[in-house]
Protein backbone atom coordinates (compact mmCIF):
# COMPACT_ATOMS: atom_id res chain seq x y z
CA UNK A 1 0.00 0.00 0.00
CA UNK A 2 1.37 3.46 -0.87
CA UNK A 3 0.79 4.94 2.56
CA UNK A 4 3.00 2.43 4.38
CA UNK A 5 6.74 2.14 3.89
CA UNK A 6 9.05 -0.51 5.23
CA UNK A 7 11.04 1.20 7.98
CA UNK A 8 14.67 0.30 8.73
CA UNK A 9 14.90 -2.07 11.68
CA UNK A 10 17.12 0.41 13.50
CA UNK A 11 14.70 3.30 12.90
CA UNK A 12 13.44 3.31 16.47
CA UNK A 13 16.08 2.14 18.95
CA UNK A 14 13.43 1.29 21.56
CA UNK A 15 12.31 -1.68 19.45
CA UNK A 16 15.11 -4.12 18.67
CA UNK A 17 13.56 -6.26 15.97
CA UNK A 18 16.89 -7.91 15.13
CA UNK A 19 16.70 -9.79 18.40
CA UNK A 20 13.46 -11.34 17.23
CA UNK A 21 15.30 -13.49 14.69
CA UNK A 22 16.47 -15.65 17.61
CA UNK A 23 12.97 -16.53 18.76
CA UNK A 24 10.60 -19.15 17.47
CA UNK A 25 7.32 -17.97 15.97
CA UNK A 26 5.36 -18.29 19.23
CA UNK A 27 7.94 -16.39 21.24
CA UNK A 28 8.12 -13.77 18.53
CA UNK A 29 4.38 -13.18 18.74
CA UNK A 30 4.45 -12.85 22.51
CA UNK A 31 7.42 -10.51 22.36
CA UNK A 32 5.81 -8.38 19.64
CA UNK A 33 2.59 -8.13 21.66
CA UNK A 34 4.60 -7.06 24.67
CA UNK A 35 6.31 -4.37 22.60
CA UNK A 36 2.96 -3.10 21.30
CA UNK A 37 1.56 -2.80 24.81
CA UNK A 38 4.66 -1.01 26.08
CA UNK A 39 4.76 1.43 23.14
CA UNK A 40 1.23 2.59 22.21
CA UNK A 41 2.47 5.31 19.85
CA UNK A 42 1.81 5.09 16.11
CA UNK A 43 5.44 4.86 14.99
CA UNK A 44 6.20 1.56 16.74
CA UNK A 45 2.96 0.21 15.25
CA UNK A 46 4.13 1.28 11.80
CA UNK A 47 7.44 -0.46 12.28
CA UNK A 48 5.81 -3.59 13.58
CA UNK A 49 3.39 -3.58 10.65
CA UNK A 50 6.34 -3.36 8.29
CA UNK A 51 8.04 -6.26 10.04
CA UNK A 52 4.98 -8.51 9.81
CA UNK A 53 4.67 -7.82 6.08
CA UNK A 54 8.35 -8.31 5.19
CA UNK A 55 9.29 -11.15 7.53
CA UNK A 56 6.72 -13.67 6.36
CA UNK A 57 6.18 -14.64 9.99
CA UNK A 58 2.64 -15.88 9.35
CA UNK A 59 3.03 -16.96 5.75
CA UNK A 60 2.51 -20.68 6.43
CA UNK A 61 0.70 -20.77 9.76
CA UNK A 62 -0.81 -18.40 12.27
CA UNK A 63 -1.91 -19.05 15.83
CA UNK A 64 -4.47 -17.28 17.96
CA UNK A 65 -1.63 -15.17 19.34
CA UNK A 66 -0.78 -14.13 15.82
CA UNK A 67 -4.38 -13.09 15.16
CA UNK A 68 -4.33 -11.13 18.42
CA UNK A 69 -1.21 -9.35 17.14
CA UNK A 70 -2.89 -8.30 13.88
CA UNK A 71 -6.09 -7.39 15.73
CA UNK A 72 -4.14 -5.12 18.03
CA UNK A 73 -2.66 -3.33 15.03
CA UNK A 74 -6.13 -2.96 13.46
CA UNK A 75 -7.43 -1.57 16.74
CA UNK A 76 -4.56 0.94 16.98
CA UNK A 77 -5.17 2.24 13.47
CA UNK A 78 -8.94 2.44 14.03
CA UNK A 79 -8.28 4.94 16.83
CA UNK A 80 -5.90 7.08 14.75
CA UNK A 81 -6.51 10.19 12.69
CA UNK A 82 -7.09 8.05 9.57
CA UNK A 83 -9.17 5.14 10.87
CA UNK A 84 -9.84 3.65 7.45
CA UNK A 85 -6.16 2.68 7.32
CA UNK A 86 -7.21 -0.17 9.61
CA UNK A 87 -8.77 -1.70 6.49
CA UNK A 88 -5.34 -1.68 4.85
CA UNK A 89 -4.00 -3.69 7.79
CA UNK A 90 -6.77 -6.23 7.24
CA UNK A 91 -5.91 -6.43 3.52
CA UNK A 92 -2.27 -7.10 4.43
CA UNK A 93 -3.45 -9.66 6.97
CA UNK A 94 -5.27 -11.54 4.19
CA UNK A 95 -2.38 -11.18 1.75
CA UNK A 96 0.56 -12.12 4.00
CA UNK A 97 -0.94 -14.71 6.35
CA UNK A 98 -1.79 -18.38 5.93
CA UNK A 99 -4.92 -19.26 3.97
CA UNK A 100 -6.61 -20.77 7.03
CA UNK A 101 -6.57 -17.40 8.79
CA UNK A 102 -8.58 -17.78 12.01
CA UNK A 103 -10.16 -14.32 12.15
CA UNK A 104 -12.48 -13.73 15.08
CA UNK A 105 -15.26 -11.38 16.17
CA UNK A 106 -12.73 -8.83 17.42
CA UNK A 107 -11.22 -8.52 13.95
CA UNK A 108 -14.54 -7.46 12.46
CA UNK A 109 -15.63 -5.39 15.44
CA UNK A 110 -12.47 -3.28 15.18
CA UNK A 111 -12.81 -2.93 11.41
CA UNK A 112 -16.45 -1.85 11.70
CA UNK A 113 -15.54 0.65 14.42
CA UNK A 114 -12.90 2.07 12.08
CA UNK A 115 -15.58 2.68 9.43
CA UNK A 116 -17.82 4.27 12.06
CA UNK A 117 -14.98 6.53 13.25
CA UNK A 118 -14.49 7.75 9.67
CA UNK A 119 -18.10 9.05 9.80
CA UNK A 120 -18.44 8.67 6.06
CA UNK A 121 -20.96 6.66 4.09
CA UNK A 122 -18.41 4.20 2.78
CA UNK A 123 -18.94 1.10 0.65
CA UNK A 124 -16.33 -0.48 2.92
CA UNK A 125 -18.89 -0.62 5.72
CA UNK A 126 -21.43 -2.43 3.55
CA UNK A 127 -18.74 -4.82 2.34
CA UNK A 128 -17.73 -5.52 5.91
CA UNK A 129 -21.34 -6.33 6.74
CA UNK A 130 -21.29 -8.91 3.95
CA UNK A 131 -17.98 -10.35 5.23
CA UNK A 132 -19.46 -10.64 8.71
CA UNK A 133 -22.25 -12.82 7.36
CA UNK A 134 -19.88 -14.80 5.12
CA UNK A 135 -17.51 -15.56 8.02
CA UNK A 136 -20.25 -16.75 10.35
CA UNK A 137 -20.47 -13.78 12.72
CA UNK A 138 -23.97 -12.71 11.70
CA UNK A 139 -25.35 -13.48 15.16
CA UNK A 140 -22.42 -12.30 17.28
CA UNK A 141 -23.74 -9.65 19.67
CA UNK A 142 -20.50 -7.64 19.69
CA UNK A 143 -20.19 -7.54 15.91
CA UNK A 144 -23.89 -6.79 15.52
CA UNK A 145 -23.63 -3.90 17.99
CA UNK A 146 -20.65 -2.51 16.09
CA UNK A 147 -22.68 -2.67 12.85
CA UNK A 148 -25.61 -0.93 14.51
CA UNK A 149 -23.33 1.85 15.72
CA UNK A 150 -21.66 2.16 12.30
CA UNK A 151 -24.97 2.65 10.49
CA UNK A 152 -26.03 5.15 13.15
CA UNK A 153 -22.86 7.15 12.61
CA UNK A 154 -23.62 7.23 8.88
CA UNK A 155 -27.15 8.48 9.58
CA UNK A 156 -28.50 5.29 8.02
CA UNK A 157 -31.03 4.81 10.80
CA UNK A 158 -33.21 2.38 8.84
CA UNK A 159 -30.28 0.00 8.41
CA UNK A 160 -29.30 0.44 12.06
CA UNK A 161 -32.85 -0.42 13.12
CA UNK A 162 -32.85 -3.46 10.82
CA UNK A 163 -29.62 -4.73 12.37
CA UNK A 164 -31.13 -4.17 15.83
CA UNK A 165 -34.29 -6.10 14.93
CA UNK A 166 -32.23 -9.00 13.53
CA UNK A 167 -30.21 -9.45 16.71
CA UNK A 168 -31.10 -12.79 18.35
CA UNK A 169 -29.79 -11.48 21.66
CA UNK A 170 -29.28 -7.89 22.72
CA UNK A 171 -26.88 -6.61 25.31
CA UNK A 172 -27.39 -3.41 27.28
CA UNK A 173 -24.78 -1.85 24.99
CA UNK A 174 -26.93 -2.75 21.96
CA UNK A 175 -30.04 -1.14 23.45
CA UNK A 176 -28.09 2.00 24.35
CA UNK A 177 -26.50 2.19 20.89
CA UNK A 178 -29.95 2.13 19.29
CA UNK A 179 -31.27 4.87 21.60
CA UNK A 180 -28.18 7.00 20.97
CA UNK A 181 -28.52 6.53 17.22
CA UNK A 182 -32.16 7.57 17.14
CA UNK A 183 -31.49 10.52 19.46
CA UNK A 184 -28.51 11.73 17.46
CA UNK A 185 -30.61 12.03 14.30
CA UNK A 186 -33.69 13.50 15.97
CA UNK A 187 -35.86 10.37 15.78
CA UNK A 188 -37.20 10.90 19.29
CA UNK A 189 -40.39 8.84 18.96
CA UNK A 190 -38.34 5.81 17.98
CA UNK A 191 -35.82 6.51 20.74
CA UNK A 192 -38.61 6.71 23.33
CA UNK A 193 -40.11 3.48 22.00
CA UNK A 194 -36.82 1.60 22.36
CA UNK A 195 -36.25 3.14 25.80
CA UNK A 196 -39.70 1.94 26.93
CA UNK A 197 -38.98 -1.63 25.75
CA UNK A 198 -35.64 -1.94 27.55
CA UNK A 199 -35.57 -4.72 30.14
CA UNK A 200 -32.89 -2.84 32.09
CA UNK A 201 -31.61 0.72 31.91
CA UNK A 202 -28.47 2.41 33.11
CA UNK A 203 -27.20 5.99 33.16
CA UNK A 204 -26.16 5.73 29.50
CA UNK A 205 -29.73 4.88 28.50
CA UNK A 206 -31.13 7.93 30.29
CA UNK A 207 -28.33 10.17 29.06
CA UNK A 208 -28.91 9.18 25.43
CA UNK A 209 -32.57 10.12 25.63
CA UNK A 210 -31.87 13.38 27.48
CA UNK A 211 -29.29 14.27 24.85
CA UNK A 212 -31.89 13.66 22.13
CA UNK A 213 -34.33 16.10 23.71
CA UNK A 214 -31.57 18.69 24.06
CA UNK A 215 -30.50 18.25 20.43
CA UNK A 216 -34.07 18.60 19.17
CA UNK A 217 -34.60 21.84 21.09
CA UNK A 218 -36.97 20.35 23.67
CA UNK A 219 -35.31 21.57 26.86
CA UNK A 220 -38.37 21.12 29.08
CA UNK A 221 -38.63 17.44 28.17
CA UNK A 222 -34.88 17.05 28.76
CA UNK A 223 -35.08 18.60 32.24
CA UNK A 224 -38.18 16.59 33.15
CA UNK A 225 -36.48 13.35 32.11
CA UNK A 226 -33.41 14.34 34.11
CA UNK A 227 -35.60 14.79 37.18
CA UNK A 228 -37.29 11.43 36.57
CA UNK A 229 -33.87 9.81 36.32
CA UNK A 230 -33.00 11.20 39.75
CA UNK A 231 -36.29 9.89 41.18
CA UNK A 232 -35.40 6.43 39.82
CA UNK A 233 -32.17 6.59 41.81
CA UNK A 234 -29.86 6.82 38.78
CA UNK A 235 -26.87 9.05 39.50
CA UNK A 236 -25.86 11.24 36.54
CA UNK A 237 -22.43 10.86 35.01
CA UNK A 238 -20.27 13.72 33.79
CA UNK A 239 -21.68 13.12 30.29
CA UNK A 240 -25.24 13.44 31.63
CA UNK A 241 -24.31 16.78 33.17
CA UNK A 242 -22.79 17.97 29.90
CA UNK A 243 -25.95 17.15 27.91
CA UNK A 244 -28.42 18.64 30.43
CA UNK A 245 -26.60 21.97 30.89
CA UNK A 246 -27.55 23.27 27.39
CA UNK A 247 -31.20 22.45 28.12
CA UNK A 248 -31.06 24.38 31.40
CA UNK A 249 -29.36 27.24 29.57
CA UNK A 250 -32.06 27.35 26.89
CA UNK A 251 -34.74 27.52 29.59
CA UNK A 252 -32.85 30.22 31.48
CA UNK A 253 -33.56 28.12 34.58
CA UNK A 254 -31.02 29.62 36.97
CA UNK A 255 -32.34 27.80 40.06
CA UNK A 256 -32.13 24.40 38.36
CA UNK A 257 -28.62 25.29 37.19
CA UNK A 258 -27.56 26.15 40.73
CA UNK A 259 -28.97 22.89 42.05
CA UNK A 260 -27.12 20.92 39.38
CA UNK A 261 -23.92 22.82 40.14
CA UNK A 262 -24.24 22.05 43.85
CA UNK A 263 -24.74 18.36 43.06
CA UNK A 264 -21.62 18.36 40.85
CA UNK A 265 -19.51 19.99 43.56
CA UNK A 266 -20.80 17.60 46.26
CA UNK A 267 -20.03 14.54 44.17
CA UNK A 268 -16.81 15.89 42.68
CA UNK A 269 -18.22 15.48 39.17
CA UNK A 270 -17.15 18.98 38.15
CA UNK A 271 -13.53 17.95 38.62
CA UNK A 272 -13.82 14.85 36.41
CA UNK A 273 -14.14 16.79 33.17
CA UNK A 274 -13.06 20.38 32.64
CA UNK A 275 -15.84 20.75 30.08
CA UNK A 276 -18.35 20.75 32.95
CA UNK A 277 -16.88 23.84 34.58
CA UNK A 278 -16.56 25.54 31.19
CA UNK A 279 -20.22 24.76 30.48
CA UNK A 280 -21.24 26.11 33.90
CA UNK A 281 -19.47 29.39 33.14
CA UNK A 282 -21.45 29.70 29.92
CA UNK A 283 -24.71 28.57 31.56
CA UNK A 284 -24.56 31.11 34.37
CA UNK A 285 -23.73 33.93 31.96
CA UNK A 286 -26.65 33.08 29.67
CA UNK A 287 -29.01 32.66 32.65
CA UNK A 288 -28.18 36.19 33.82
CA UNK A 289 -25.73 35.52 36.65
CA UNK A 290 -22.32 36.70 35.54
CA UNK A 291 -21.29 36.73 39.21
CA UNK A 292 -21.63 32.95 39.38
CA UNK A 293 -19.74 32.63 36.09
CA UNK A 294 -16.83 34.52 37.60
CA UNK A 295 -17.03 32.41 40.75
CA UNK A 296 -16.81 29.14 38.78
CA UNK A 297 -13.94 30.53 36.71
CA UNK A 298 -11.95 31.66 39.74
CA UNK A 299 -12.46 28.33 41.49
CA UNK A 300 -10.86 26.57 38.54
CA UNK A 301 -7.50 28.11 39.32
CA UNK A 302 -4.74 26.62 37.20
CA UNK A 303 -7.14 24.18 35.50
CA UNK A 304 -8.63 26.90 33.29
CA UNK A 305 -7.93 26.46 29.58
CA UNK A 306 -8.59 28.43 26.40
CA UNK A 307 -12.31 27.58 26.44
CA UNK A 308 -12.58 28.70 30.06
CA UNK A 309 -11.08 32.12 29.29
CA UNK A 310 -13.11 32.49 26.10
CA UNK A 311 -16.33 31.58 27.94
CA UNK A 312 -15.85 34.16 30.70
CA UNK A 313 -14.89 36.89 28.19
CA UNK A 314 -17.97 35.98 26.14
CA UNK A 315 -20.04 36.20 29.33
CA UNK A 316 -18.80 39.71 30.02
CA UNK A 317 -19.64 40.64 26.42
CA UNK A 318 -23.22 39.37 26.87
CA UNK A 319 -23.64 41.54 29.95
CA UNK A 320 -22.15 44.66 28.40
CA UNK A 321 -19.14 44.53 30.71
CA UNK A 322 -16.56 45.61 28.16
CA UNK A 323 -13.90 46.77 30.63
CA UNK A 324 -14.04 43.46 32.49
CA UNK A 325 -13.73 41.57 29.19
CA UNK A 326 -10.62 43.58 28.32
CA UNK A 327 -9.20 43.05 31.81
CA UNK A 328 -9.61 39.28 31.61
CA UNK A 329 -8.16 39.19 28.10
CA UNK A 330 -5.06 40.93 29.41
CA UNK A 331 -4.88 38.43 32.29
CA UNK A 332 -5.19 35.66 29.75
CA UNK A 333 -2.12 36.98 27.97
CA UNK A 334 -0.14 37.05 31.20
CA UNK A 335 -1.10 33.40 31.76
CA UNK A 336 0.38 32.57 28.34
CA UNK A 337 -2.97 31.30 27.02
CA UNK A 338 -3.10 31.93 23.27
CA UNK A 339 -6.50 33.31 22.14
CA UNK A 340 -8.26 31.98 19.07
CA UNK A 341 -10.74 33.50 16.63
CA UNK A 342 -13.67 32.81 18.99
CA UNK A 343 -11.91 34.62 21.84
CA UNK A 344 -11.32 37.66 19.65
CA UNK A 345 -14.90 37.65 18.38
CA UNK A 346 -16.18 37.76 21.97
CA UNK A 347 -13.71 40.51 22.81
CA UNK A 348 -14.67 42.58 19.76
CA UNK A 349 -18.35 42.17 20.62
CA UNK A 350 -17.66 43.42 24.13
CA UNK A 351 -15.79 46.46 22.80
CA UNK A 352 -18.54 47.16 20.28
CA UNK A 353 -21.37 47.14 22.80
CA UNK A 354 -19.26 48.92 25.41
CA UNK A 355 -18.19 51.76 23.13
CA UNK A 356 -14.49 50.91 23.41
CA UNK A 357 -13.72 51.73 19.78
CA UNK A 358 -10.00 52.42 20.05
CA UNK A 359 -9.45 49.29 22.12
CA UNK A 360 -11.53 47.27 19.67
CA UNK A 361 -9.53 48.43 16.66
CA UNK A 362 -6.33 47.71 18.56
CA UNK A 363 -7.49 44.17 19.37
CA UNK A 364 -8.52 43.59 15.76
CA UNK A 365 -5.03 44.62 14.66
CA UNK A 366 -3.48 42.44 17.37
CA UNK A 367 -5.54 39.49 16.21
CA UNK A 368 -4.27 39.81 12.63
CA UNK A 369 -0.71 40.98 13.11
CA UNK A 370 0.09 39.70 16.59
CA UNK A 371 -1.50 36.26 16.55
CA UNK A 372 -1.84 35.60 12.82
CA UNK A 373 -5.56 34.86 13.10
CA UNK A 374 -7.27 35.26 9.72
CA UNK A 375 -10.43 37.34 10.25
CA UNK A 376 -13.73 35.79 9.26
CA UNK A 377 -16.74 37.74 8.05
CA UNK A 378 -18.07 37.76 11.63
CA UNK A 379 -14.98 39.65 12.79
CA UNK A 380 -15.34 42.22 10.02
CA UNK A 381 -19.05 42.58 10.78
CA UNK A 382 -18.22 43.19 14.42
CA UNK A 383 -15.60 45.79 13.50
CA UNK A 384 -18.10 47.56 11.23
CA UNK A 385 -20.70 47.52 13.99
CA UNK A 386 -18.20 48.88 16.50
CA UNK A 387 -17.19 51.79 14.26
CA UNK A 388 -20.78 52.43 13.20
CA UNK A 389 -22.16 52.50 16.74
CA UNK A 390 -19.56 55.15 17.57
CA UNK A 391 -20.64 57.24 14.57
CA UNK A 392 -17.49 56.48 12.58
CA UNK A 393 -19.51 55.55 9.51
CA UNK A 394 -16.96 56.74 6.95
CA UNK A 395 -14.26 54.62 8.57
CA UNK A 396 -16.63 51.64 8.58
CA UNK A 397 -17.39 52.08 4.88
CA UNK A 398 -13.68 52.38 4.11
CA UNK A 399 -12.99 49.13 5.98
CA UNK A 400 -15.55 47.34 3.79
CA UNK A 401 -14.13 48.90 0.63
CA UNK A 402 -10.65 47.70 1.56
CA UNK A 403 -11.60 44.08 2.11
CA UNK A 404 -10.01 41.57 -0.23
CA UNK A 405 -12.88 39.12 0.23
CA UNK A 406 -16.43 39.21 -1.08
CA UNK A 407 -18.60 41.00 1.45
CA UNK A 408 -21.92 39.35 2.27
CA UNK A 409 -25.23 41.05 2.96
CA UNK A 410 -24.84 40.65 6.73
CA UNK A 411 -21.90 43.07 6.81
CA UNK A 412 -23.73 45.61 4.66
CA UNK A 413 -26.87 45.17 6.75
CA UNK A 414 -24.83 45.89 9.88
CA UNK A 415 -23.69 49.16 8.34
CA UNK A 416 -27.26 49.98 7.27
CA UNK A 417 -28.38 49.61 10.89
CA UNK A 418 -25.67 52.04 11.97
CA UNK A 419 -26.70 54.49 9.26
CA UNK A 420 -30.24 54.30 10.62
CA UNK A 421 -29.05 54.98 14.15
CA UNK A 422 -27.17 58.11 13.09
CA UNK A 423 -29.59 59.29 10.37
CA UNK A 424 -27.00 58.99 7.59
CA UNK A 425 -29.42 58.83 4.65
CA UNK A 426 -26.97 59.31 1.78
CA UNK A 427 -24.74 56.47 2.90
CA UNK A 428 -27.80 54.41 3.83
CA UNK A 429 -29.01 54.62 0.23
CA UNK A 430 -25.62 53.46 -1.08
CA UNK A 431 -25.60 50.58 1.38
CA UNK A 432 -29.16 49.57 0.48
CA UNK A 433 -28.19 49.38 -3.19
CA UNK A 434 -25.30 47.09 -2.35
CA UNK A 435 -27.61 44.85 -0.33
CA UNK A 436 -30.08 44.72 -3.22
CA UNK A 437 -27.27 43.53 -5.50
CA UNK A 438 -26.76 40.56 -3.20
CA UNK A 439 -30.36 39.75 -2.21
CA UNK A 440 -33.66 41.47 -2.88
CA UNK A 441 -36.15 39.35 -1.00
CA UNK A 442 -35.48 40.60 2.54
CA UNK A 443 -38.06 43.28 3.28
CA UNK A 444 -36.51 44.50 6.51
CA UNK A 445 -33.88 46.50 4.63
CA UNK A 446 -36.55 48.50 2.77
CA UNK A 447 -38.39 49.12 6.03
CA UNK A 448 -35.25 50.40 7.77
CA UNK A 449 -34.43 52.81 4.96
CA UNK A 450 -38.06 53.93 4.64
CA UNK A 451 -38.13 54.71 8.37
CA UNK A 452 -34.90 56.70 8.01
CA UNK A 453 -36.53 58.84 5.30
CA UNK A 454 -39.66 59.32 7.38
CA UNK A 455 -37.65 60.51 10.39
CA UNK A 456 -35.88 62.97 8.10
CA UNK A 457 -39.25 64.33 6.91
CA UNK A 458 -38.88 62.92 3.39
CA UNK A 459 -42.32 61.34 3.33
CA UNK A 460 -42.67 61.09 -0.45
CA UNK A 461 -39.36 59.25 -0.75
CA UNK A 462 -40.34 56.99 2.14
CA UNK A 463 -43.58 56.07 0.37
CA UNK A 464 -41.62 55.34 -2.82
CA UNK A 465 -39.42 52.87 -0.94
CA UNK A 466 -42.52 51.27 0.58
CA UNK A 467 -44.02 50.77 -2.88
CA UNK A 468 -40.73 49.31 -4.05
CA UNK A 469 -41.02 46.82 -1.19
CA UNK A 470 -44.48 45.76 -2.39
CA UNK A 471 -43.47 45.62 -6.07
CA UNK A 472 -40.53 43.31 -5.38
CA UNK A 473 -42.56 41.03 -3.09
CA UNK A 474 -39.84 41.18 -0.48
CA UNK A 475 -40.43 39.31 2.74
CA UNK A 476 -41.17 41.61 5.66
CA UNK A 477 -40.45 40.23 9.12
CA UNK A 478 -42.80 41.76 11.74
CA UNK A 479 -41.16 43.48 14.66
CA UNK A 480 -37.72 43.60 13.07
CA UNK A 481 -35.43 46.17 14.65
CA UNK A 482 -32.03 47.39 13.46
CA UNK A 483 -31.49 49.81 16.30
Amino acid sequence: MPWIKALPLHYLPIIHFRRLQHYCSSNQEQHLLSLLHRHPQLRPSLQLHSYLVTSGLHRHSISRSGVLLWNTLIYRYSLGSSPLKALNIYQHMLAFCAADLPTDSFTFSFLIKACAAASLVSPSGVQLHSLVVKNGFAFDVYVHTALLNMYSCYGSIDNAHKVFDEMPARSLVSWNAMITGFSKWGEMEMAISVFAQMPNRNVISWTGLIDGYTRTKKPEEAVNLFREMAVQGISPSEITVLVIIPAITNLGALDIGKTLHAYCVKGGIDLLDIRIQNSLIDMYAKCGSIENSVQVFEQMGGRSNLISWTSIISGFAMHGMAKEAVLFFEKMGREKIKPNRVTFLSLLNACSHGGLVEEGVRFFTLMVNGYGVEPEMKHYSCLIDMLGRAGKLREAEEVIAGLQVEVNSIVWRTLLGCCSKHGEIEMGERVLRRIMELEREFGGDYVVFSNMLTEAGRFVDAETVRRLLDDRNAVKIPGLSHG
